[in-house]
């Protein structure tokens, strides 16, 4: 079954700054965990 998408879900998904800021804090967030994961790839050359 779809499920029904209130005003304000709608109102997240059509706003583009919303949308990009969501996306810089889930690449920080992957970034972060990849990095903690390596130990910190600060040493280890790329």
């Amino acid at each position: 079954m779809a499920k029904k998408i209130t005003r304000f879900q709608k109102f997240l998904m059509h706003n583009p700054f919303i949308q990009f800021f969501m996306f810089l804090y889930l690449n920080a967030k992957i970034l972060s965990i990849v990095a903690f994961k390596h130990g910190g790839t600060r040493n280890t050359p790329h």
